[in-house]
């Protein structure tokens, strides 16, 4: 491991000692996020929208939004990740 880390390659980014590529990280990627969709299939979050101050009172509006994330997006990161994997694991 050390002798991997001296060469200027991260031991954790490494597949039977060869660098992983970025098209693998970016399939890995996109499946966890597609996997995560479906798992979860919306997310919030909360976005300040006015505030204002008036003397010693601070006033402020905060909205929740939640996003809907729809089966197909899901579905299509884990296809194209599982493609990606493939035929970026196929060197021509």
């Amino acid at each position: 491991m050390v002798a991997v880390w001296a060469r200027g390659q991260h031991p954790h980014l490494t597949t039977q000692g060869k660098p992983m590529s970025s098209t693998k990280i970016i399939a890995i990627v996109l499946i966890v996020a597609g996997a995560l969709g479906l798992a979860y299939g919306k997310f919030s979050y909360t976005k300040d929208t006015h505030e204002a101050k008036v003397g010693p009172l601070e006033l402020s509006v905060k909205d929740k939004e939640t996003v809907n994330i729809p089966q197909w997006a899901g579905i299509g990161a884990i296809v194209i990740g599982a493609g990606l994997l493939l035929v970026g694991g196929r060197r021509v």
